[in-house]
């Protein structure tokens, strides 16, 4: 590892999780390269139909503890 990303490297992992989260984050996120607008507008589209759907009585969500759950047991 050159010196410079070492040197990164080892502030960032004095940071409190949550802070190494949003740094990883942010890393991984720069990797990506340029969001693709047709992408991100029909992710809008569809965060925006899910959500109508919740204000309409048409879905309800689920619990995390209870899908966490239910993967576990798939995955066993």
């Amino acid at each position: 590892m050159q010196k410079a990303a070492e040197q990164i490297a080892n502030e960032a992992l004095s940071l409190s999780a949550a802070e190494r989260a949003e740094v990883a984050a942010m890393f991984l996120a720069s990797l990506d390269g340029e969001p693709d607008e047709e992408v991100e507008a029909a992710w809008a589209a569809e965060i925006e139909h899910r959500a109508d759907r919740v204000r309409a009585g048409q879905a309800a969500g689920r619990p995390w503890s209870q899908v966490r759950a239910d993967l576990e047991r798939r995955r066993a």
